[in-house]
């Protein structure tokens, strides 16, 4: 009774529509009422909130929304599509490489994938369709390259993971940049196969003189700059993760100034959406860590922690399933939510069938960034639609062999840990 209503109230509020935050904190207020009465709940109620957002590097989610608000503000995406976009012209689907590429060096600096989507909308699938690409060609394209702002540091929800985990939330940005750059190619690698199967998806693109192409590189050197500031300190050493977020953030903030596009009116809109987006991640780690009490108090994890041991499942099994959970919930639920819902009970688990917990994180992003393009609610499908106005059943036929892709790389990751492992066991060396 002390876990069954706690958890059926859960799953009902979920099904109704309920916002996660107040899911948790009215199903853990329930169940910890049910094991400790009101003088445990009013405990747990006063102090979470303190405890919860007391770790230092919960800054880094306000710093790199920063940066990521005054990137948007620059129109950087645009000048980084149209560069990508002149060097690989002559490539058969040049543009739909460009918009891969383009994808991962926004995931760069910005680290959110619906805006990384939407940004890549507007940007991307207009000059693909003047340049006769099928709709659902270019859509699906568009949906599956946001998704890589998931992966690729700075990526909020990785130090979401971070910070829910207890795991070094620099390792783990760090940990992203190999898988992130695989993806990337997983993605190039599937429009060739694509086009080669139906030429017919898209013609040759455009070709551009060396001048244009070398004139083009003008906007190469600012975004490179602040990619290093962040992420390469961050390797090397020299900066902790919130230092670097807040260098990112200044130099966005100058990048911006000198581009001329930032103005007071957007600096405030900058500045108002990094509060209300820190304010609702706020929210809803506090509701987590209200929750995590519960399963800590009923000792949710370690009973299927002693039930994994007790009956001998072969590793690989329990990761498995892990995976086919992770797609389903995808389906459902947005990757904040799923990362809050699942890691309190999985880490515990994987930890002792003797995982890496940074392997397991990057891991479980990957399989998120799946769930952003799945129905029912793929969220980026759904960005897509309503930017380009097209149907959103069209996005999600164009989205499906990307899908078949990743699922593919995920399963390889999977069987060979080192190729996640290897970037962060060389960080400061």
């Amino acid at each position: 009774m002390e876990i069954a209503l706690p958890v059926g109230v859960l799953l009902l509020l979920l099904a109704v529509g309920c916002p996660v935050a107040f899911c948790l904190v009215i199903s853990g207020s329930i169940g910890l009422f049910l094991v400790g009465g009101v003088t445990l709940v009013n405990g747990i109620l006063l102090t979470a909130p303190s405890s919860a957002l007391s770790s230092y590097e919960f800054l880094t989610i306000p710093m790199f929304l920063l940066m990521a608000e005054f990137m948007i503000v620059s129109g950087v995406s645009n000048s980084l599509f149209e560069c990508i976009a002149r060097w690989t012209g002559r490539v058969p689907g040049g543009l739909g490489i460009s918009t891969a590429l383009t994808g991962a060096a926004f995931g760069a600096i910005s680290g959110s994938s619906t805006a990384a989507a939407a940004t890549l909308s507007t940007t991307s699938i207009p000059a693909m369709v003047k340049e006769g690409y099928e709709p659902s060609f270019a859509s699906g394209i568009v949906s599956i390259s946001g998704t890589l702002a998931m992966l690729i540091p700075p990526s909020v929800a990785i130090i979401f993971y971070g910070l829910l985990s207890g795991t070094s939330v620099a390792a783990l940005l760090v940990a992203g940049i190999i898988p992130g750059l695989l993806v990337t190619l997983v993605v190039i690698l599937t429009i060739w196969l694509l086009l080669f199967l139906k030429p017919s998806l898209a013609r040759k693109s455009q070709s551009y003189s060396w001048a244009e192409k070398f004139r083009s590189l003008r906007v190469a050197g600012p975004f490179i700059g602040l990619f290093m500031l962040v992420t390469g300190l961050i390797y090397l050493g020299i900066a902790t993760p919130v230092e670097a977020s807040a260098l990112g953030a200044l130099g966005a903030f100058f990048f911006t100034m000198m581009n001329g596009t930032l103005n007071w009116s957007a600096f405030k809109t900058a500045l108002l959406n990094t509060v209300i987006t820190s304010a609702m991640i706020g929210l809803i780690v506090i509701c987590a860590h209200i929750f995590g009490y519960f399963v800590t108090i009923t000792q949710i994890t370690q009973s299927l922690v002693d039930f994994v041991v007790s009956h001998n499942l072969h590793p690989y099994m329990v990761i498995f399933f892990f995976a086919v959970l992770y797609l389903i919930l995808g389906c459902f639920l947005d990757q904040l939510s799923i990362l809050i819902l699942t890691i309190p009970i999985a880490l515990p688990v994987v930890l002792q069938l003797g995982f890496d917990p940074i392997w397991f994180g990057i891991v479980v992003i990957l399989l998120a960034e799946v769930g952003m393009v799945t129905p029912p609610v793929g969220l980026n499908v759904f960005i897509v639609a309503k930017k380009v106005g097209r149907p959103v059943e069209e996005v999600f036929s164009g989205v499906w062999p990307h899908v078949c892709a990743h699922l593919l790389l995920i399963t390889a990751l999977i069987l060979m840990p080192q190729i996640i492992l290897w970037l962060p066991n060389t960080m400061g060396q």
